[in-house]
């Protein structure tokens, strides 16, 4: 009996993309290969190379469409609320989608330069800044993307250290809710809501 079956209906692209995401998230970006994702789908060998090229243009399509989940998560918080529900909807996305998220801040891993990833990128960058004359009286562009910058800084910080354990356990096991503490030290003074549990 062959290892693999035709494909016969659906977006081979994006099932070959949502297996690689799958992939990922077992073993990190590293470990993947297009035989394995392949064998995942149930396709040829080829069909992943004939999509992507090779292990890196996989990668940067994995980049792509991560950095539109997080535009799209982003834009959506800014709508519903204020600029801190933006950067608690960051670390909601780094959790909810690590496979994208391990995948998109390693350009080494993939055509940082590729126009789709570019795209993408800047939408999720523009989401991000957005709202941060919110947050600050700065005027200049200069001033906003010094302040754009420091709230990224803090929250990928934050959802990095919180992806691997590196935070102090007083912090509870709810990120949201730890992200919003940590970001009121900054926004609100030292008299920060409790977390833990």
């Amino acid at each position: 009996m062959p290892e693999t079956r035709p494909y016969h209906h659906g977006d081979l692209r994006q099932t070959l993309l949502a297996a690689a995401v799958d992939a990922i998230a077992e073993s990190g970006p590293a470990r993947l290969s297009l035989r394995e994702l392949a064998r995942r789908a149930g396709v040829s060998h080829a069909a992943p190379a004939h999509h992507f090229g090779d292990k890196a243009g996989l990668l940067t399509a994995v980049a792509a469409e991560g950095y539109h989940l997080l535009a799209d998560a982003l834009t959506a918080a800014q709508q519903a609320g204020d600029f801190l529900d933006t950067g608690v909807a960051y670390v909601r996305f780094a959790v909810d989608h690590r496979a994208h998220f391990e995948v998109m801040y390693r350009p080494d891993l993939y055509h940082p330069d590729d126009q789709a990833v570019a795209a993408a990128r800047q939408r999720a960058a523009d989401a991000l800044y957005g709202g941060v004359g919110t947050v600050t009286d700065t005027r200049t562009d200069s001033g906003i993307a010094l302040a754009g910058a420091a709230a990224w800084c803090l929250v990928h910080g934050f959802a990095t250290l919180w992806l691997n354990h590196a935070l102090p356990a007083g912090l509870g096991t709810d990120p949201e809710a730890a992200a919003r503490a940590v970001a009121a030290v900054l926004f609100q003074g030292p008299d920060q809501p409790q977390v833990g549990g």
